[in-house]
């Protein structure tokens, strides 16, 4: 019955003549079926290597009996806290309750727990006893080793401690997920898969000392109790802790090598936390599978009633070409949960799912996007990555392009031109987002302007979304990103060849107000730079302390923790100050009026203050 979707029911069970599940999937996202939703590629997945496999979608979390619709699952139960982080997802960066959910029935708010991840473990180890525990997901990868907590604003130890799992999986998880059914299939006790990439486990003391639980070179971190130190009295980080966090951080960033055959460990409550080394990439053909599997692209139809799944509208027509960044933008995740080495699909497997998607019953003949976490990344940075990893010591494109990084714009081209000439496709957008900067200093300039010209010619739909993040190129150090000028240059392209073409198609840049290392004054040159191109974005991004980004260690520690950085000190604007570099951003809006005001009066600038606000 490939093809159908995943079982949810007993009911469903019983129509495939099924008397019990092999693997039980449970999330914390409604279950929608297409590739773009990780328990739904992983429960097809783990459907074409033979397993029964079922899905328990936003159960409820204050009874396990909702575990067990479908009975005690033979090998295991795999637990995810969702496509995004659920603290994210229920919380702004002010830490106000979000009103929707977009990957709820209807987008409405109230179907999962906070930290879902932990609170469906223990709900799972109580329906089920003894049956192995793996997490995955964004929100376990994310939290594998001690992390600074936004939301409580401490350093939490590892999620592997509060959800009391057998097993954790970091990364996409899908080649840690089939060698952990294999291997469970063939008998093996979860005690002994201590040896797979791209997973973490915690073991005693005892076990520690014995030597014989660790498949890889361990490498040391300090340990939670160093990193999360907090002075008794005032109940604040010390300068100790801060400082230990930062290294760990630091070692981390030096290790996130697939081919480095070495595992971080640290010592937390009287456990010993391992990480083995990250997965290895897909190889081409194995990613062109995945996103080939009979996903039917849609809400499961029990959501009907509830109007569907708003999250599915942004991506049901878009296509996956690559995954991975090397980019290294500081506040972003990416890097951490996808890797630095890019991997991408055949241009003939993006023409058959493109082909597919014409034959949707709800297609209109617009593609939305053919691209991934940076669409023009269209190969690994280098030919040395694919067998030594990425470098330890550097980023491929900070502060300045690796010599060595490639330029893969031709390969996007033609995988944009191929899936365009599909019968039925009118047009390929591309809104997943472009790295400018690779454009502008690693193409050269006939390749360049060829892109451009088809970029403003197919490829936007009135509007370009690009992530200049700020302009200030103090600030652009610490978030990862090339100098202003890049980004000037860039845009003065983009519109000349709309006016070449007689098109009027805009630039919307993302911008973030508050980043670690932007002053009162570095706000008020943002600013003033908008104003001079006469736009005001209707919609402000503050900063958003995240776990596992270098942006939010800067948060926490004030410090750089960057492998050539030297820990060096970076302010950090926090409080009312954060406030005032918001206000700023939308210095154009009434109600911040006030804000501006002061702002101007705290930075010595009053001057401005004609200049900026509305009469």
């Amino acid at each position: 019955m490939q093809g159908d979707f995943l079982p949810i029911s007993k009911a469903d069970m019983n129509r495939r003549g099924w008397d019990e599940l092999d693997v039980l999937l449970v999330s914390a996202d409604a279950y929608v079926d297409h590739p773009s939703f990780a328990c739904a590629l992983l429960g097809r997945l783990l459907e074409k290597h033979g397993y029964r496999v079922g899905i328990i979608a936003q159960p409820d979390w204050k009874n396990a009996g909702s575990l067990k619709v479908m009975g005690k699952p033979r090998l295991c139960c795999m637990i995810s806290g969702g496509n995004i982080d659920s603290m994210v997802a229920h919380y702004t960066s002010t830490r106000k309750k979000r009103s929707s959910d977009q990957y709820s029935p209807g987008g409405k708010a109230g179907f999962r727990p906070d930290r879902p991840t932990i609170v469906y473990s223990n709900l799972a180890r109580q329906a089920f006893g003894d049956v192995p525990i793996i997490i995955g997901g964004i929100e376990a990868s994310l939290r594998r080793l001690a992390h600074y907590d936004y939301w409580q604003d401490l350093v939490r130890k590892s999620i592997l401690q509060d959800s009391k799992a057998d097993l954790l999986v970091y990364g996409m998880g899908e080649l840690q997920t089939i060698e952990i059914a294999d291997r469970l299939a063939k008998g093996e006790d979860i005690s002994q898969l201590h040896d797979i990439q791209g997973t973490c486990f915690s073991l005693s003391e005892k076990e520690f000392g014995s030597g014989a639980c660790l498949a890889f070179e361990p490498v040391t971190l300090p340990s939670f109790e160093e990193v999360s130190q907090r002075d008794k009295v005032s109940n604040t980080p010390t300068p100790d802790g801060q400082n230990a966090y930062a290294k760990a951080f630091n070692i981390q960033m030096m290790h996130e090598n697939p081919f480095e055959k070495k595992c971080l460990i640290q010592a937390s409550n009287g456990r010993i936390i391992v990480q083995n080394p990250p997965a290895r990439p897909l190889k081409e053909n194995e990613f062109d599978s995945l996103y080939e599997l009979p996903f039917q692209r849609m809400w499961h139809p029990v959501y009907d009633k509830d109007g569907g799944i708003p999250a599915i509208s942004e991506v049901q027509f878009s296509i996956t070409s690559n995954r991975g960044c090397y980019g290294g933008c500081s506040f972003c995740a990416i890097t951490n949960h996808q890797g630095r080495i890019i991997q991408t699909r055949s241009l003939e497997s993006l023409v058959r799912e493109a082909k597919t998607l014409t034959r949707h019953k709800d297609f209109k003949g617009y593609i939305n996007d053919l691209g991934g976490p940076t669409a023009n990344f269209q190969c690994p940075a280098c030919e040395k990555q694919l067998t030594k990893g990425p470098c330890s010591n550097r980023q491929c494109m900070f502060p300045t392009p690796c010599p060595n990084v490639r330029d893969s714009h031709m390969q996007y081209i033609r995988k944009l031109e191929a899936v365009a000439s599909v019968p039925g496709v009118k047009k390929v957008f591309i809104r997943s987002g472009i790295r400018f900067d690779y454009l502008m200093l690693c193409a050269d300039e006939k390749t360049r302007r060829l892109f451009i010209e088809k970029l403003v010619r197919n490829h936007v739909s009135g509007q370009l979304k690009v992530a200049p993040e700020h302009i200030c190129n103090s600030v652009l150090q610490c978030m990862g990103k090339s100098p202003v000028e890049v980004y000037d240059s860039f845009r003065e392209a983009y519109f000349e060849e709309n006016r070449r073409q007689g098109k009027k198609q805009f630039i919307i840049p993302y911008l973030i107000a508050a980043h670690p290392g932007s002053t009162l004054d570095d706000a008020i040159e943002l600013a003033l730079y908008m104003r001079k191109q006469g736009f005001v974005p209707d919609q402000v991004q503050e900063f958003y302390p995240t776990p596992a980004t270098v942006s939010t260690c800067m948060y926490y520690t004030g410090l750089d923790p960057r492998p050539g950085e030297n820990f060096r000190k970076v302010f950090v604007p926090k409080g009312r100050e954060a406030n005032l570099q918001r206000a700023l951003l939308q210095f154009n809006k009434r109600e911040n009026r006030p804000l501006v005001l002061e702002a101007l009066r705290k930075a010595n600038r009053q001057d401005l203050a004609k200049v900026l606000l509305p009469r």
